[in-house]
């Protein structure tokens, strides 16, 4: 019977040389677990971070984007380091970077040295999801890959959502800066661990590897780094308002022109985008992205509602969320044993209206509930990310040759992460801006010359007159009325956040269903 589609080798044997294909998933697992959870351990930590180094709010989450970026520089580059220098080698001196500059981010004394040690930590660990991504795939034979796909997608799901819980409570119990330093001792095992059992595949010890793409990555660092300072600076500036914000737009559009025909045109690269003429691996680029703005602002701004409208502490904030993690981790033995007997775009399809439906609850919230009230909608929102995440990869990489999955690994990986940052930062914004409209609308539902606000102030004033005084009440009866109308128009602006993120969520639907369909069983390398 003929067929269009082949299977490619087995070469995983070549790979772990005799090693336990698990071991090896434990090894590099356990560097981008420690990764990957630091893009999240400090989300409910910001408001720490920002008083501690005289920062505002918005000014804290540089913190998040400035690693979010530097990180998605080096992700296209990495092919390249893995082919010059070996990818072994590689990446333990990536772990190594990585484990010193969170060192530096816990001891930083002010923003500015925080923001570069977060870039260096970032550089650090940006080859650290796409090398150990290769590595997993690579050491299993294809019928195993989803169960590959479910181990990485443990780390790359479940540390984000952990992340919060175990930052709060090293935040509340020791300092904010625990949140860094606890990345030393995972640092130094995941060295131990990969020099022990990973070992590089002939292809890559043989490889060609061929001059430096100089003008591809000074590109990418102009159009990132752009993007970067567009992002943290752009509310506070009020965006397209500002001349020079006009002008990095201008720049950043240019260099990330310039990057892509290169990138297409030239012989060899940094980043070869003819990847993208996969269909599979393109829409899949466009979901993982997609996918990076929901969770990453899910993730930065549950806890930020829970700390800033109720008053919970860190930890406390960290250990409401913390049920997604779990969710998470359940559905990974799921998603495991179905990846290999289902439609990835039925799972995919499953997953996104779970994550709709709940972040639409989310859109509920008020002022008034209690710390288990989002108890279940979190637990699931977890279960149904472990339905995103690996069915993205399955198909994303399900048509491609062992060969192109360094390089694709690499651009899956920087769509995610910018989708991350631009996620945070328009989050950041909608909740200010969104907050200002509601704040008007309230006052014109609620005029201060109206009976009703003003038997809210003569009631508040005669409250607080046993505390002031009877002539002295007024002012503050007004300023704890201003507070109230503060807090109940930042209560509408996170509810419109979460609405249009169950918005975005459904709309990721239609997006699955232009994917080819991938045979199940064959894993992330499959039919091509």
């Amino acid at each position: 019977m003929s067929s269009t589609s082949t299977v490619p080798a087995d070469h995983s044997g070549e790979v772990t040389q005799g090693v336990n294909p698990w071991l090896i998933a434990a090894s590099v697992m356990l560097a981008t677990f420690m990764e990957v959870l630091d893009t999240a351990i400090a989300s409910v930590a910001l408001p720490y971070i920002a008083g501690s180094l005289s920062a505002s709010n918005d000014q804290a989450t540089w913190v998040l984007t400035s690693y979010l970026v530097s990180n998605a520089i080096v992700l296209p580059a990495s092919n390249w380091c893995s082919l010059r220098f070996g990818r072994k080698k590689f990446l333990i001196t990536c772990v190594i970077v990585f484990t010193i500059a969170s060192f530096a981010c816990g001891a930083a004394p002010s923003l500015g040295l925080m923001l570069v040690a977060r870039i260096v930590q970032g550089a650090g660990g940006g080859a650290l999801q796409p090398l150990s991504q290769a590595i997993l795939f690579e050491s299993f034979p294809p019928a195993k890959r989803g169960a590959a796909a479910a181990v990485f997608a443990f780390g790359v799901v479940v540390a984000p959502v952990l992340g919060p819980t175990l930052g709060g409570w090293l935040t509340d119990t020791y300092s904010w800066r625990y949140a860094f330093y606890i990345n030393i001792p995972v640092g130094i095992l995941a060295v131990f661990m990969i020099s022990r059992f990973v070992h590089d595949p002939p292809y890559i010890k043989n490889a060609r590897v061929p001059p430096f793409d100089n003008l591809g990555f000074g590109l990418l660092v102009v159009w990132t780094g752009c993007l970067q300072v567009i992002l943290d600076k752009g509310q506070e500036d009020d965006w397209f308002g500002a001349t020079w914000i006009r002008w990095a737009f201008l720049f950043m559009i240019t260099a990330f022109l310039w990057w892509v025909w290169i990138s297409w045109k030239k012989k060899d690269p940094l980043v070869n985008l003819k990847v993208m003429k996969d269909r599979n691996f393109a829409i899949g680029c466009l979901l993982i992205f997609l996918f990076g703005v929901a969770i990453y602002s899910t993730v930065t701004v549950l806890p930020l509602f829970f700390q800033e409208l109720l008053g919970y502490t860190a930890f406390t904030a960290g250990i409401v969320v913390a049920p997604r993690g779990l969710g998470a981790i359940c559905g990974m033995p799921v998603i495991g044993y179905l990846s290999n007997k289902v439609d990835p775009r039925y799972l995919l399809t499953f997953g996104f209206i779970i994550f709709g439906f709940t972040t639409l609850y989310f859109g509920n919230v008020t002022l008034d509930i209690s710390p288990t009230t989002l108890l279940i909608p979190i637990l699931i929102t977890g279960f149904g990310l472990s339905f995103v995440f690996v069915p993205i990869t399955t198909a994303a990489y399900g048509t491609l040759p062992n060969e192109q999955i360094g390089n694709a690994s690499g651009l899956f990986n920087l769509m995610r992460n910018v989708g991350g940052s631009i996620g945070i930062s328009v989050a950041q914004t909608l909740l200010t801006r969104r907050s200002a409209v509601h704040q008007n609308l309230i006052l014109n539902s609620v005029p201060i010359t109206g009976q009703q606000f003003q038997n809210s102030v003569q009631h508040t004033t005669a409250f607080l007159s046993g505390y002031f005084g009877p002539a002295n009440a007024a002012a503050p009866a007004q300023a704890t009325l201003y507070r109230e109308l503060l807090r109940q128009a930042s209560t509408w602006a996170f509810v419109d956040v979460f609405r249009w993120l169950s918005l975005l969520s459904f709309g990721c639907v239609a997006a699955v269903w232009m994917l080819k369909k991938v045979r199940p069983g064959k894993g992330p390398v499959g039919a091509h």
